[in-house]
Parts: structure tokens; C-alpha cells; sequence
């Protein structure tokens, strides 16, 4: 492996995004804290998974890292670069190298423009490039995500969903970006349709080296595509580690929960199905200690008082960089569940 391989592209330090929201004349505003002090490395070429239920902060950390929204606080740097610091020209060419693809790919592409307009929209904006060359660069991506040169001409509604994210896939791609943000890019595909463009992503990461950010509620997917896995819970992270570590040895109650819904084909790897009680909690009114604890089979009175920080997991000295915020793994109160799953 040569020393590219392991080359920094993003780090995030203590990402925070707290909304101000007015609750009314006689109310003092409140604070909706959507992302509250995330960290984490990407690698080159390399995947990171930010799972969670929906509402717990992962879109709004997609869109930090895109600077569709700037942080409240916290460092994001880009090869060593501090976005977050930059001017707005240099924030701006930067942007260029970290690129987004949403969810419903009907919806953000504009229906009035033709494919080949749709892909070069970005090179008109931020590139010299002459009419000719853009087509040229256009029509090249879109063989490499698998679209024909007769689609150049044609309009979204003529395409099927799986169609309209490889053109979703290719227009991330025209600035040559080194990271892609996915916020859920095939959970609006029939399950066919998921895996042929989930390997797309995988040849494309292979062939440009890209590194994704990939956002999903789905750990199935999650596991055929990831290096490292995040799993949020109401803004913070309450288990982070490689993707051997979070599906072999998953130690969070909540990842425990998540892990028993996911569909499991080989009987070895069924769990026993964890109902979680309750609802995701008002990110407005957050409950205090651990925000899981109303909906936690393990929570104590210290769950319910003190919040728990994101640490190593002391229980098994072997795995570096297993982090874990639980004060029920911490004093090594989940122990019978694990022969439940086994």
C-alpha cells in the first residue's frame, strides 16, 4: 500500500448545528441542537457510514459537509484545509471537490432541461470549459455510470428511478470531487435496482479513488458498502467503529435494536427481533442524561442523569477504535443479550 492509500481527505472535529427556534410570545427561544459535536476521519478511497431513525441529525451533517449549511461550531477540514476559516472564493473552489446526491433523484433534477444540459450545469458555472469539451466530459461520465449517448437529448421523466440516480451519480461527479455525500441514495429504488447501483458507487469508488459519506437508516446496505460506521441517535454519535466491529460486535443498545430489524437471509445471522419502545425524542425537548434512555431496556438512574461520552470500549482491549457512549457497556450491565444473538 502506498502512503496515498491512508491519506486524510476529511476530518470532522466536534461538528455542531443548533437551530434557534421561536416558541411563541411569551417563551424563550428554544434550541433545537440537530448535530451536537460530531468527530470523525475519512480516509481516501474510503467508505463512512452515518447511520440513524430519521430525525436524528445525519441529513443535516451531510449538508455541513457539503457547506449547503456552515456549522454553529467545530472544525471541517479538507486535505488539512479548514473550510469553516476559508475565504468565500476559496470556500467555494473547495466546495467543488465535495459533492452531494440526495434521495429522490426526480426531485433534484430540474424536468424542463435535458440530461446533457443537466450534467454540464456545472461546468458552465464553475469551469472555462467550451461547449464542446463540456459535451465531450458529459458524455464521458455518463458512459462510466452506464447511460447511453442517446440519453444526452432526453428529459428526466423518460428515465426509471434507478436510471435518474446514475444521472444523479454522473452530475456529482462532473467537478471530479474526491468526496461524495450520499444521503440515502437508493432507498427510494425497488431492492433489485439498490444493489446495481450501490455497486456502481463501489466500481466508481474503485476506479476515481472517491471516498463517500454514506447517510442510510438501513444497515443492510449499510454493511455491503462501508469501511466505518457512525450511528447517531439525536444529533450524537452512540457507537462508532469499522464495519467488522459494529456487525460482529455491535455493544449499543440502540445499534442492538437497529441490528435485530435489519432482514437477515442466513439463519446463523438472525437476531432476536428488539422492539424499540417509544418514539424518537422532540430533538427541541431532549431528555436529559442519555437521550435513549426512555426507550433503553438497560437505562438506571445514572442513564437518566448523566449523559455518557463517546469512549473506547475497555471492555475488550483489542478493538482500537471502537467507540461506544453507554454507561450500561461501560459498567458491563448488557451481558445477557449477547447469547440471546449469537
Amino acid at each position: 500500500m502506498s502512503h496515498t492509500d491512508n491519506q486524510l481527505i476529511l476530518k470532522a472535529e466536534n461538528l455542531k448545528q443548533h437551530y434557534h427556534v421561536k416558541q411563541g410570545f411569551f417563551k424563550p427561544d428554544a434550541v433545537v441542537k440537530a448535530v451536537d459535536g460530531i468527530s470523525f476521519n475519512l480516509e481516501k478511497g474510503k467508505t463512512l457510514a452515518v447511520v440513524g431513525e430519521s430525525g436524528c441529525g445525519k441529513s443535516t451533517l451531510g449538508r455541513m459537509l457539503t457547506m449547503i449549511e456552515t456549522p454553529t461550531e467545530g472544525r471541517l477540514a479538507h486535505l488539512g484545509e479548514d473550510l469553516l476559516t476559508l475565504s468565500k472564493d476559496a470556500q467555494a473552489k473547495l466546495r467543488q471537490k465535495i459533492q452531494i446526491i440526495f434521495q429522490n433523484p426526480y426531485g433534484s433534477l430540474n424536468p424542463r432541461k435535458k440530461i446533457g444540459a443537466i450534467l454540464e450545469e456545472p461546468l458552465v458555472i464553475n469551469t472555462k470549459l467550451s461547449k464542446a469539451e463540456r459535451k465531450e466530459k458529459a458524455l464521458a461520465i455518463m458512459a462510466k455510470v452506464g447511460l447511453k449517448t442517446e440519453h444526452y437529448e432526453r428529459y428526466p421523466h423518460m428515465f426509471s428511478g434507478g436510471q435518474r440516480q446514475r444521472i444523479a451519480i454522473a452530475r456529482g461527479l462532473m467537478l471530479d470531487p474526491n468526496v461524495i455525500v450520499a444521503d440515502e441514495p437508493v432507498s427510494a429504488l425497488d431492492v433489485s435496482v439498490q444493489a446495481q447501483v450501490l455497486n456502481l458507487m463501489m466500481d466508481l469508488q474503485q476506479e476515481f479513488g472517491l471516498s463517500y459519506v454514506f447517510i442510510s437508516h438501513d444497515l443492510s446496505v449499510v454493511e455491503h458498502i462501508a469501511d466505518d460506521v457512525m450511528v447517531m441517535y439525536l444529533g450524537k454519535v452512540v457507537e462508532q467503529g469499522s464495519r467488522e466491529q459494529l456487525f460482529n460486535n455491535p455493544q449499543h443498545p440502540y445499534t442492538l435494536a437497529l441490528l435485530s430489524s435489519t432482514p437477515q437471509l442466513s439463519p446463523e445471522k438472525r437476531r432476536v427481533r428488539i422492539k424499540l419502545e417509544g418514539e424518537l425524542p422532540s430533538p427541541l425537548n431532549p431528555p436529559s442524561g442519555c437521550a435513549f434512555h426512555g426507550r433503553c431496556r438497560y437505562a438506571n438512574d445514572r442513564c437518566r442523569s448523566e449523559t455518557p461520552v463517546l469512549r473506547l470500549n475497555h471492555a475488550n482491549e483489542q478493538e482500537k477504535d471502537h467507540l461506544i457512549a453507554c454507561h450500561a457497556v461501560e459498567e458491563n450491565r448488557i451481558e445477557p443479550l449477547k447469547e440471546q444473538v449469537a
